[in-house]
Formats: structure tokens, sequence, C-alpha cells
């Protein structure tokens, strides 16, 4: 079979983002086939001096951060602030069908970059927007982070802990990739309605409103006041017992999943050698679990704890019931399933240095996966990119004189 045009080509994409979550959105467009031009200020993009955060090399001969969030883009270096840097900007969404932006409200209206300016110049462009709390509401004006936004203030760091610990180290970037895959959703939707109307549209994701639509089930049924929703919680007194973790002999945490409670309790006594449990009033139904939390808890921590993780994990095979070991991510970077499933991939740098790389988890059957290639350096495809749009070389080299444009100089 012919290999199948990527969905996106011919698709351009314009991207004045900075961190992770519209970067993210825009590195997702281009695996899917999109040309995607990265607008950075001469300073950069902040990610590209996050190392120390992440415990990796500094400089960009060994950036994984950054060509996680930008591989397949164009990247290129304007002070768009000035006259000239401005005017290349503007060149650029001239012929874009994309505009992908997380600046905030007020700095967007003083460039004159907000929607509804420039949709009165562009009415076929999709601007893609990613705020922190949304744009109406008594927040919207905030800066918003995925720790504040999402984590916290979005009902996930202060109620996904165990009632006697403290709220959870949130995991960087976590809260952007769900933003930013949001994003590319509305942005495709979007785009498919301008190519049938020629009208655009702005769509705009926030990170407080994704993290309350990732927590929705069970930010819903906390309404009811059942103490059982009525998180933090301790893991002993969650409703279903067959929904907590629990640690093996060799100090590994199994979680399991059952949610169909009374379906699943006589398959799984024999799995912890408790068949003298079947039946049990105190236990089965579901309903009078409740009185029973804490006993039953304490029953299936003990069991399970006399199995080592392979052997507990081989009873719960035979057994077909659904579970999971709660990997590290030394265990994640050498999962088999991982590899197996092209979650992850090799990527080797500058400096000579070959590392595991991410890939984004949508996938296609009949289309090619997207080459992996690393980050380009800070200002790389300035002068190709502005020689596409006309510019000469003598203007080029005008432009980057002035500071209104640069190029390569070198790599940290």
């Amino acid at each position: 079979m012919a290999e199948m045009t990527k969905p996106l080509a011919g698709v351009k994409v314009v991207e004045l983002a900075t961190f992770i979550a519209g970067p993210c959105c825009a590195r997702f467009l281009a695996d899917l086939g999109a040309d995607v031009i990265k607008i950075e200020s001469p300073k950069g993009d902040p990610l590209r001096y996050t190392a120390v955060n992440e415990g990796r090399p500094y400089g960009d001969a060994e950036d994984t951060s950054f060509t996680l969030e930008n591989t397949g883009k164009r990247c290129v270096t304007l002070n768009t602030k000035t006259e000239n840097g401005k005017a290349a900007l503007e060149k650029l969404l001239a012929s874009a069908d994309v505009f992908i932006t997380n600046i905030r409200p007020n700095g967007l209206k003083r460039a004159g970059l907000d929607y509804e300016t420039l949709k009165q110049k562009y009415p076929k462009l999709v601007f893609g927007y990613v705020s922190g709390y949304g744009e109406k509401g008594p927040a919207r004006d905030l800066p918003g982070f995925d720790y504040t936004a999402f984590f916290a203030r979005g009902g996930v760091m202060g109620t996904m802990y165990d009632v006697d610990a403290k709220p959870m180290t949130p995991v960087a970037g976590f809260g952007d990739h769900q933003v930013g895959m949001y994003l590319a959703a509305g942005i495709l939707a979007a785009l498919y309605r301008a190519r049938e109307t020629g009208k655009g549209d702005q769509v705009t994701v926030s990170l407080f409103h994704s993290a309350i639509w990732d927590i929705g089930l069970y930010l819903q049924c906390n309404q009811y006041g059942d103490s059982s929703t009525q998180w933090p919680i301790s893991q002993k007194k969650i409703a279903n017992q067959f929904q907590v973790p629990h640690k093996t002999k060799d100090d590994q945490w199994i979680m399991m999943s059952m949610p169909q409670y009374d379906a699943m309790y006589d398959r799984f006594m024999p799995v912890i050698e408790r068949e003298d449990l079947i039946g049990d009033p105190r236990f089965y139904p579901q309903t009078a679990l409740q009185d029973h939390l804490e006993e039953f808890y304490e029953i299936i921590h003990q069991e399970v704890a006399k199995y080592t993780k392979d052997e507990f994990c081989s009873r719960m095979d035979a057994a077909d019931l659904p579970y999971a070991v709660c990997q590290t991510w030394n265990q994640v970077l050498e999962d088999p399933q991982a590899w197996g499933a092209d979650c992850l991939t090799k990527v080797t740098f500058p400096n000579g240095k070959e590392r595991t790389m991410v890939r984004t988890p949508v996938v296609f059957t009949d289309t090619e996966m997207p080459e992996y290639e690393r980050g380009h350096f800070l200002g790389e495809d300035t002068r190709a990119v502005l020689a596409q749009l006309g510019y000469s070389q003598a203007q080029i080299d005008a432009m980057i004189a002035a500071g209104e444009a640069t190029d390569v100089t070198r790599i940290r």
C-alpha cells in the first residue's frame, strides 16, 4: 500500500507560545504533517532554560525537554516588539491557517494580536489560545501554570492524597499535556469548519477547566455528601476496596480496578486464597461492605503482602482480573509494552548522546509515524523562513544586526 499523505499536509501553523501547553499542541499538529513555525523572542522559549528543574544537562546539545514539546517545527527568532519584527510576524500570519499562543489577554491586545483584531485581517484564521483560568470570571487575568491552575485550584492536589499524608508533588507538564491535546481537538474541528465555510474561530482551553473536566466524575459525586466521596480520604474508607493499591511482599504496589465489586468479589477471593470469605455478609454485597470498610481493607492488604509482585500478578492473570503494577519512571522506560506500542523511541542529540523520547499518543494505521528529530536551536530557521517570506539576504542581515531577528550564533 502506498504511504498516505499526512492528515495536515499543507496546513501552516504559527506558534507564539512558551513553556509546554501551547507548544505541545503545535508539536502534535506537526506530527500530523502541519508546517509549524515557532516564533521565539531573542531570549528564547523559557523551556530552553529549565534543565536544573529536570535534572538534565543544560544547553541545546542535549535538550530533551525542548525536543519533547517542539520536535518537527521550524524555529524562528523575532523581536515582535519592533516594527520590522512585528511586520515579519504579520506576514507569517497572513498565510497561516492556525495561530497558537499563550500570551495573556492584555498583552495580546496591546500587540494587536487578539482574536478580534486578527479575524478582521485574516477571517479564515483559527486562533488556538491556551489560558490559565479561561477568558471569563474574576481570575481570567491571573498567570497560570499547571502546578497552580491545574493541580492546585483545579481540585487535584487538594483531594488526591491519603487524608493522613500531604498533597502530592505535581508532575511537571502533566496538566499542560492535557491542555495541549484538548486544544488540538478543538483546533482540528475549527480548521475543518474554516475549510468548509471560510470562517475561522477562537478555540480556548484553560488549565483550570481541563482539571475540572478531568476530575469531573468524582467532582459531581461529591455534591451528594456521601463520606466515600469527601476527599481527601483514607484509602481504608474508599467505598470499593477493589479500587485501591496494595503492597506486595517485595514492596511493589499493585493497583486493581474492579468497579463492579459484586461481580468480581467471588472471582477475587481465590486469588488471595480466602475462599472462606465468599458470601461473607460483612463484605458482600457492596452495600453491606460500607459498614466494614477498614476491616476488609486490612484483610486484603495483609493477604496481598504474602505474595511477591510476580506471584500476585500471575494469580491475577490466571483469574483474568484487571490490575497493573504502580511503576516508577525507571520501570516505564523499560516497559516492553511501551516499546512494543511505539510509545517511546530513541533520538540522537548533537553531543552524540542517544536518549529515550516520548511520542504523542495518537496512532494512525495507514499513515507513517513522524520522524522524531531534535528540537531546533534558537533562531535556527530564521534566515530560511524570512527568505521564504520574500526578504533579501541584505534585509535579513539588517534585521539581525538591529536585534529585530536572530539566527544561530552558538550552541549552548
